[in-house]
């Protein structure tokens, strides 16, 4: 039995120690918060869970075989390399850390103990975003051209993180996850409109060695909350809608087509296909619970997770390169580690 200990009760941390609680092959040891009054509410809904201020209580719990990080970003490199340290396997919110360097010195700390380092991207662990990588990888779409996203909604404002790392991380992990290809450069514009806070809403376009481009809304000012997805390939294209409560993913057999005909290549002739839609059988397990079962499966079993330190690298890479062409005025800046191909130009 993996005994798990987490520290924050705030806004996710209830999640985790729910869903911990009903993990097979887990239990929830200790939860650590400085607010009194959410220890309370543990205690009250979890009566045989330990409850400390002090998040040193479970470093030092030699019964806790695994830490999970639910705190403010700027923790995360403390809180996450104390865990390490103390011999504890670590789950750590995203983003990651605030820094590329702070993420490669947790990753270099996991490896040299033989820990595992998972980073909680959970729509990854969705069943939708699974299905959507089924059908790219199964070659079902084709190739794929473009993804755009729009995640908007009124707050949750922050005061740590600007909207880019709070919404677009999701797409930063979810175009990881289904393409197997990394970005070469970004370019980003936002804005905030309160004094002293990061920004609250952003445009950002990926650029892919392989053509593909991507394109990504998020914004914290939206009168309505919008969860959107349209991935565009030579042969379907997919919808993805995370609000609605069934039919998350709709494929369409949509696309065009350019003569091979000599004869009518010099009038441009495009060929439009119109097919069926259809809406595939989605697993409606809880993400977190996929997640949860995979992490006690890579602590018993030492397998590498989907959503290891590398991808939780990759991500804080691309919200630095991202956060520097903000404050450019929307300059294309390349990502770090990202080699550009040479015959490629990014404007």
């Amino acid at each position: 039995m993996i005994k798990i200990g987490v520290i924050g009760y705030g806004y996710w941390g209830p999640n985790l120690v729910r869903n911990f609680a009903e993990t097979s092959g887990a239990t929830v040891a200790c939860v650590a918060d400085l607010n009194q009054n959410r220890l309370d509410l543990v205690q009250k809904r979890y009566p045989g869970v330990r409850t400390t201020t002090q998040f040193q209580d479970l470093l030092t719990d030699p019964s806790i075989d695994a830490i999970a990080v639910a705190t403010p970003v700027h923790t995360h490199f403390e809180l996450g390399m104390a865990a390490l340290k103390a011999g504890k396997h670590l789950w750590l919110e995203k983003p990651m850390t605030e820094t590329s360097l702070q993420a490669r010195k947790l990753i270099d700390e996991a490896e040299k103990r033989n820990l595992v380092l998972i980073v909680d991207h959970t729509f990854i662990y969705t069943g939708a975003v699974r299905k959507m990588s089924e059908l790219i990888k199964s070659g079902d779409i084709g190739s794929v051209y473009y993804y755009d996203s729009t995640r908007v909604n009124l707050g949750l404002f922050q005061r740590d993180v600007s909207v880019i790392s709070d919404l677009a991380v999701h797409d930063f992990s979810i175009l990881d996850y289904l393409l197997g290809e990394q970005p070469v450069a970004v370019s980003a514009v936002g804005t905030h409109h309160f004094p002293d806070t990061p920004e609250n809403l952003a445009y950002l376009t990926l650029f892919y060695d392989s053509g593909m481009i991507a394109h990504i809304n998020v914004n914290w000012l939206a009168p309505v909350k919008m969860r959107q997805i349209l991935i565009g390939g030579s042969s379907k294209m997919i919808t993805y809608d995370d609000l609605e409560p069934s039919e998350k993913i709709r494929v369409y057999d949509k696309g065009i087509s350019f003569t091979d005909d000599p004869q009518q290549i010099y009038e441009m002739r495009v060929g439009y296909r119109t097919g069926d839609m259809w809406a595939p059988r989605l697993d409606s397990t809880e993400a977190l619970r996929v997640e949860g079962d995979h992490f006690v499966d890579c602590i018993e079993n030492g397998k590498k997770p989907f959503t290891d330190g590398s991808l939780g690298l990759r991500v804080v890479e691309i919200i630095e390169a991202a956060t520097r062409s903000m404050n450019e005025r929307g300059r294309s800046v390349v990502i770090n580690g990202v080699p550009m191909h040479q015959g490629r130009r990014i404007v």
